[in-house]
């Protein structure tokens, strides 16, 4: 018996949410830049991000809708669903770490990836870090999901970062890369991901405004 917290459809709260989601992300920043990728439509999306604040999910909710119109879903801690109880109405599920009910939250992502309908966000360092660390850390159950799910999705970095430059309000920049690699150890993926987390950095510190 498993006792994560799933994704709620309710038709009408859902579109409160979404909303709602894109009204506080077009209040709180000036601008949500991002760059277009080719992905396939006929296969569901595994969006693996860095996590820096609570901005991060919903910034790459409107960002994914705009792009991509798959049904967004997101692993969220515990202890977070239960005190924004409107982020199940969201794609949110749950995840608690150092549980057993860990497995179930990633088996639970792995059978949303066989929809191809759906997307599937996961912050795989497992906690908050600055927006500019230079080393970005990996919990293994990224890896325990994509075995699973092995063959119906394809894989999708992104790195966001936030920075004010001359306006009032900040500029969230989301970099977006597909990753076609089929890979077996976490050690491989991380490195993967480092690569296209250092080059956004080094773009976003070349920004002219």
């Amino acid at each position: 018996m498993t006792n994560v917290i799933r994704n709620k459809k309710n038709i009408f709260i859902n579109r409160i949410i979404h909303y709602y989601v894109k009204w506080i992300v077009a209040r709180q920043f000036h601008e949500v830049l991002f760059n277009d990728v080719g992905l396939d439509k006929s296969k569901s999306v595994l969006l693996v991000a860095n996590h820096f604040s609570f901005w991060d999910g919903l910034i790459l909710y409107c960002v994914t809708e705009k792009l991509l119109k798959k049904q967004y879903h997101v692993m969220v801690e515990e202890k977070t669903v239960h005190m924004l109880q409107y982020l199940k109405f969201a794609g949110a599920f749950s995840v608690t770490k150092k549980s057993r009910d860990i497995i179930n939250s990633l088996d639970y992502a792995a059978r949303l990836l066989d929809d191809p309908q759906n997307l599937v966000l996961i912050f795989p360092q497992g906690k908050l870090f600055s927006n500019y660390v230079e080393d970005v850390r990996f919990d293994k159950g990224v890896l325990r999901i994509m075995q699973k799910a092995q063959g119906k999705y394809q894989l999708l970095f992104a790195s966001t970062f936030i920075q004010y430059f001359k306006h009032k309000k900040s500029t969230a920049t989301v970099y977006l890369k597909t990753d076609n690699n089929n890979y077996t150890n976490i050690a491989g993926l991380k490195e993967a991901y480092q690569q296209h987390y250092s080059s956004s950095k080094l773009l976003q510190t070349q920004f002219d405004i």
